[in-house]
């Protein structure tokens, strides 16, 4: 798609929206930007936009669907694309191959980080320059999408996609491309859970060479089946389980493939590796994560549907270091008599009840105090809460927006000791109030876990200053304690 000449609003300057503007300015666009809150926007308010002007419009994922600028551009005909869209139509040539680098795409409602960065880390193992893009806040590599389809030194991009970004996204046609899971969230922004698990299915429409999906996961299994692809496009499900013929799973202790994506050769069993060997993937004793195993077994899958060598993408995976804020062992406390210790863990990217779910049941019964609480988006903590309850000593809540977890606890968990923590309690001081009440709850040999199942805007930054916070807060605890 050309731009030049075209005029595009851009609603919302964050990183994606400013950069997009200054690719666009360079391909010869007209930009207007607005934001209220940028004093160097060019407007500060949606009515004073001409909009006999506007040729096409990037709105930032801050504006839902039904947001009135958004319904006037519809009631006009103007396009409205996210930056995803906007970048697939500006990408250039890879200067080695003379063709757009490919993408991979990664999507769900948890997991996708670690995913993409798994994806990125085995790419990169094989020779390839292959960042990490999109939707994706941590790495080293990571950087704005649009700006990254610019570079030719690009031979694939391992690309973040989440489910706003999707909705204003109609073009893609990925290399490769997975979905994670399917859970309830971010359902006040799409609508609904339909609409929602819709918009993730996009990254399905038209892929290439493999589309990779959660088939312990029926509504992910679902859209797989239904999605429309390219001729020869090979479907892989991933599974936790005995991997069926098509599939990549854990048989034996092993990972196997009975999809193909590794041998060529469909429906016969495999051996790629011991799961055992891959101890990013596991608690200090030994034990597996089942989400982290999940993310790897969906990279593995990626990246062996594009091409790459098997032997150099596994040795890759085992010794991948995960990003921050990820079940991240932050502080422990010395050990007891009986070498037990109090391990606090940094899980502030499991935002939502799904995420926390799998984080809590990968500890031992009655071992967790559990903080939890901020922004609720809402949802409702009923099911989580019933279904863990088992695992915890205690919980501490935290955050402005209380009510669905406090009301979770009183009809589910009556039972659970609970520390509230004060809304009205300073932002900076907040966690370290959480920790020492955690700390009180805790006996050695449990764990101290941060997996708030909300979003962190209320009263940090993010959810990486939550994270960050609370490893200072469990730093300076484990200090005091192990001085008397």
């Amino acid at each position: 798609m050309d731009f030049t000449n075209a005029t595009v609003l851009i609603a919302g300057l964050g990183v994606s929206g400013t950069s997009l503007a200054e690719v666009l300015a360079e391909r010869g666009a007209r930009v207007i930007g607005v934001d209220e809150r940028k004093p160097t926007a060019d407007l500060h308010s949606f009515d004073e936009v001409n909009w006999d002007e506007i040729d096409y419009v990037m709105a930032s994922p801050v504006f839902n669907p039904r947001t009135p600028f958004i319904l006037e551009a519809a009631k006009r005909g103007i396009p409205v694309m996210s930056e995803v869209e906007f970048a697939w139509q500006l990408r250039v040539a890879n200067e080695r191959t003379g063709k757009p680098a490919p993408w991979i795409g990664i999507t769900g409602t948890n997991g996708k980080t670690s995913t993409t960065e798994m994806t990125s880390a085995m790419l990169s193992a094989c020779g390839l320059d292959a960042p990490t893009a999109g939707n994706i806040a941590s790495g080293n590599m990571s950087m704005s999408l649009s700006r990254c389809v610019t570079n030719p030194k690009h031979d694939a991009l391992c690309v973040e996609l989440s489910s706003f970004q999707m909705h204003f996204t109609d073009s893609l046609e990925l290399d490769c491309a997975a979905i994670t899971n399917i859970a309830d969230d971010h359902l006040d922004w799409h609508g609904g859970r339909e609409n929602y698990a819709a918009d993730k299915a996009k990254v399905f429409h038209r892929v290439k060479r493999a589309l990779v999906y959660n088939a312990d996961d029926a509504v992910v299994t679902a859209k797989a089946n239904e999605a429309e692809t390219a001729e020869g496009c090979r479907r892989i499900g991933f599974t936790l389980g005995v991997p069926q013929a098509g599939q990549i799973g854990v048989a034996d202790g092993w990972i196997v493939d009975m999809s193909g994506v590794a041998s060529g050769e469909f429906g016969k069993p495999n051996r790629l590796a011991p799961v055992g060997e891959f101890t990013h993937l596991a608690e200090p004793d030994g034990t597996i994560y089942p989400h982290l195993l999940a993310d790897a077994l969906t990279a593995l899958a990626l990246a062996l549907g594009l091409g790459v060598d098997s032997g150099k993408a596994l040795e890759a995976l085992k010794s991948f270091a995960p990003g921050g804020h990820r079940i991240a062992t932050v502080a422990a406390t010395a050990p007891d008599e009986h070498g037990n210790v109090i391990r606090f863990v940094d899980d502030s990217k499991a935002t939502n009840a799904h995420a926390v779910k799998a984080s809590i049941s990968s500890f031992a019964q009655g071992s967790v105090v559990w903080i939890a609480g901020g922004l609720a988006k809402g949802s409702r903590f009923e099911d989580l809460v019933a279904s863990q309850s088992k695992a915890l000593r205690g919980a501490v809540i935290i955050g402005t927006d209380q009510a669905p977890m406090l009301e979770a606890f009183a009809s589910q968990a009556p039972q659970i000791p609970l520390a509230v923590i004060d809304p009205s309690t300073p932002n900076e001081q907040v966690m370290e109030r959480a920790v020492q009440e955690a700390g009180r709850m805790a006996q050695p040999g449990d764990v101290v876990l941060m997996a708030p199942a909300c979003a962190s805007f209320d009263q940090f930054k993010s959810y990486a200053d939550r994270g960050d916070k609370f490893a200072q807060a469990a730093q300076q605890w484990v200090v005091g304690r192990d001085a008397h």
